[in-house]
Formats: structure tokens, C-alpha cells, sequence
């Protein structure tokens, strides 16, 4: 084990990390027409408030990760495409070591003249400075240059409707000190659209990885399957789900686990995750765990039981198909915000002809559309720009997208005699990763047939 892991995330490769993400800073140089800034978190999370009393675990800024590997705060990044001196188009700025913080919290990549060449070996960088000395050095390059113009990480989009922004953040508070430390002489610029552009195509390193935390969830979720009868609380379902995806990891969960029985798996982002298991209920589950810097990111609904009945297994089946209609149209030069909405239309003419012919009468939770079918998934859970401007842009080969059809709502109907009738939370969510001529569903092994997941629960 890497003495820096948890700092430093190593990648699944065939090459060395410090290759990963140097190829891939090389890229976002090319798109650069001046220096380009990246900030990373400046603290740990939670420790900005005085009652929290233990440390949280570490996130980086994914744009930050994407170009470093570091998972700590206090550090910055300096990439410039006309550097005279190959070796400063890319620095590195680091806090300088203290070994009395790290007697607390444990080894950091800091700067360091005894630990420097392990540093430059561990990260791939050549040039690396103090933290403390980055205003110094970046007003050097720019009053040598007489630079009128500074590219910056921080979230500001342009697009069809408008201009829009993330005004509340680390990094648009980094924007306005930059701002002001150059008192309106250079203008600066956001380059995360140039940044994200790059980022959501997976390369292998991330598409390897992203693979393994697929495995681990199957491997998580048929196990779960076959011990589910033996949990009596939403919340023992959980633990056991997120302790089976976590124990075989290098990470963490992808995000906080729902487990949602019955009526409560119609609350979208269910959180309570403590209610008692209702035989006879479904159960909605939306888990997914990390590997390197990717992730799962899956759904699934299943009998508490053992079997569906036959309302169940109606409503359920219309979701599934729906799921496997969209990843028939999912390719390259296919745009999400087409192909969205035919999914939800897909839900709607199968209701009216597998339920409501048959006698049924459903209310639903919501006006047709309760969410959407598909987001990217890369560096974040949620990849992209948060305002899902990628929806208009044409898909590409090794974009990694979620499928996620859903029916919330109330459902009563008579079948072979007998009355069903109730509220029903229904979610199927796999991952489909795009390909030269359509795409691959990367998590085609997690069960989701009926009769794969019966087998399995009984």
C-alpha cells in the first residue's frame, strides 16, 4: 500500500499515476490560450464550523482531483501553455510540511526539501513551490507577460438560455480574489467549460475503474439479495448493502445509500432509512461505491418478500422496458434532451395499454416527468456543469451515462379475482457507457430481471 493513499489516489493503470494525470493536464494545456488556475479545497469539510467535532472524510474538488490525484486541502495548481521553461508549464503549489499536524492527522503531500524528489516522483510535477508563494509568483508572470487576461476553475456557463453560475463556492470566492488582487487589470475567465469538455470523456484509466466499482456492487447486491429476509429495519438493509460495497473497495460509498420501503420509496432522495421493512412492500434502493475517483451508480427495486405480486410485477416491467428503450437509442451524435423526454412518453402509452386497459387507475407523484433519465458520471457522481447545459451537446464515445426510469405514485387495479392496491416507488438504474457505434451497459451483470432477482431473494 502507497504510504500517501487516501492523499494521493492511484488509479487503475497500466502506467504509473503521476502518466494518468500528467496526459492529462498535457490535454487541458492545448485548450489554453493563457495561464490557467485551479484551486483545491481550502479545508477540510466541516471544519469551517466550530460544532463539528470530528473531521469529515476528505473530497477533493473532482476538477482539481481530475488534474492532480491529491485529496487534501491547501493546495493549487498553475498550469501556463507559454511558459519560456518547459518545466513551468505546470506547477504545483503546496502547504509546507508540518510534521506536528501530521502527528494528528497523518502523513500529507507537502512541500518539503528532504521529501522533494519523492514529491516530483509521487506527482509528476517539476515544479513545485510553497502554497504561500503562489500570489507572489503568479503577479510575476503577470506584470513580466503584461498579461491582460487569467483563465479560472470556478462554474459559469454560457448557453441557450443564458449565462449562468455557481456564485457561492470555493472556487467562484477564488474567481473574486483573483479579481481583486489584480483590481480590474486582467480579466479572468472561467475555463470549466473547457475543463468538463475534456473531463467527462473517460479515459481508460477511468473506464477500468469505473468497471471495478461495478463489480464490487454486483458483488455487494447479490449478496444483499440473498440476506434480505433476514433484516427487519430500512437501516439494517443499508448497513449490510454499504459494509458488503465498502469492505472489497479502496474507497468509499459513491454517495449516501437510500433504502426506501414501501410509500417512503416515493420520496425521491429518501434520507430516514430507518423505518420498519413491510413484507408484501417493495424496496428501492439507489447505492453505489467508488473506485479510484469513479463510480457506481446504481438502482434497483425488489420485493421485501421474495416475489413480486402481479401489480408489482406489471408496473415493474413497464420500467424495465423503458430502461432498455433508452439504451437503444443511447449513441455517439444523440443528444440527452432528445431523448429524455421519450422515455417518460415511452411510460405513459405503457401505462395506458399494460394498466389502464386492464382496469387500472394510477395518481402519480408528479406531471409525467419526475426526473431525468440520464446524467454523466466521471469525476462526480453528478458529472458535468451543474445546470446540465451537456444535455444539448451531442453524446460521445466514452461518456459514462446513468439509465434511470422511475414510476411514483398510487396504483389500484383487479387481476385474476383479486384487488391490488397501493403506493408504489419504482427505480431501475444502470450505467451505460458510450461506444464508437451505440453504448455498453456496464452494469449488465447487477441483476435486474424478476425472475434473477426472486432466484436470488428466495
Amino acid at each position: 500500500m502507497n504510504r500517501y493513499s487516501q492523499v494521493f489516489i492511484d488509479p487503475v493503470a497500466d502506467v504509473p499515476a503521476a502518466e494518468v494525470y500528467r496526459s492529462r493536464r498535457e490535454a487541458l494545456l492545448q485548450k489554453l490560450h493563457t495561464i490557467g488556475l485551479f484551486c483545491g479545497i481550502l479545508q477540510n469539510p466541516g471544519t469551517e464550523e466550530v460544532y463539528v467535532e470530528i473531521w469529515n472524510k476528505m473530497v477533493q474538488d473532482p476538477g482539481f482531483l481530475f488534474l492532480t490525484g491529491l485529496n487534501q486541502p491547501g493546495c493549487k495548481l498553475l498550469l501556463d501553455p507559454h511558459a519560456e521553461d518547459p518545466d513551468f508549464r505546470e506547477v504545483l503549489f503546496l502547504p509546507k510540511k508540518d510534521a506536528y499536524k501530521e502527528f494528528w492527522t497523518g502523513i500529507k503531500v507537502a512541500y518539503s526539501e528532504e521529501t522533494l524528489g519523492e514529491v516530483r516522483s509521487l506527482t509528476g510535477f517539476k515544479t513545485i513551490l510553497p502554497e504561500e508563494e503562489f500570489w507572489t509568483y503568479l503577479n510575476s508572470q503577470v506584470v513580466k507577460r503584461n498579461l491582460k487576461e487569467l483563465e479560472a476553475f470556478y462554474l459559469e456557463f454560457s448557453g441557450e438560455f443564458g449565462k449562468k453560475s455557481v456564485s457561492d463556492d470555493h472556487n467562484a470566492k477564488f474567481a473574486e480574489e483573483l479579481q481583486k488582487r489584480f483590481d480590474g487589470r486582467v480579466q479572468v475567465k472561467s475555463l470549466a467549460e473547457k475543463h468538463l469538455d475534456l473531463r467527462v470523456i473517460l479515459d481508460k484509466a477511468r473506464i477500468e475503474d469505473s468497471r471495478r466499482a461495478q463489480g464490487w456492487t454486483n458483488h455487494a447486491f447479490c449478496e444483499f439479495l440473498q440476506n434480505l429476509k433476514n433484516f427487519k429495519t430500512e437501516r439494517e438493509a443499508k448497513l449490510f448493502l454499504d459494509y458488503k460495497m465498502q469492505v472489497q473497495s479502496d474507497g468509499d460509498l459513491a454517495f449516501p445509500t437510500i433504502m426506501a420501503n414501501g410509500k417512503n420509496a416515493c420520496c425521491l432522495h429518501y434520507v430516514k432509512n430507518d423505518e420498519p421493512l413491510e413484507p408484501g412492500k417493495l424496496l428501492l434502493m439507489d447505492f453505489g461505491v467508488r473506485s479510484g475517483t469513479q463510480h457506481s451508480d446504481i438502482s434497483r427495486t425488489v420485493p421485501v418478500n421474495g416475489k413480486f405480486n402481479p401489480l408489482q410485477k406489471l408496473l415493474y416491467t413497464i420500467v424495465l422496458d423503458a430502461q432498455k428503450f433508452h439504451q437503444q437509442n443511447v449513441k455517439p451524435g444523440a443528444k440527452l434532451a432528445d431523448l429524455d423526454p421519450k422515455v417518460w412518453d415511452f411510460i405513459w402509452d405503457a401505462l395506458q395499454e399494460r394498466f389502464v386497459a386492464k382496469g387500472g387507475r394510477f395518481r402519480l407523484l408528479y406531471d409525467k416527468r419526475p426526473h431525468g433519465v440520464s446524467h454523466l458520471i466521471g469525476e462526480q457522481i453528478h458529472e458535468g456543469d451543474p445546470f446540465r447545459c451537456y444535455m444539448q451537446k451531442p453524446l460521445k464515445p466514452g461518456m459514462l451515462l446513468s439509465n434511470e426510469p422511475g414510476l411514483y405514485g398510487f396504483f389500484e387495479i383487479d387481476l385474476d379475482g383479486v384487488h391490488y392496491a397501493e403506493d408504489v416507488g419504482i427505480r431501475i438504474e444502470n450505467d451505460l457507457l458510450v461506444t464508437e457505434d451505440g453504448c455498453e451497459d456496464i452494469s449488465a451483470e447487477i441483476p435486474r430481471e424478476v425472475a434473477d432477482l426472486e432466484t436470488l431473494l428466495a
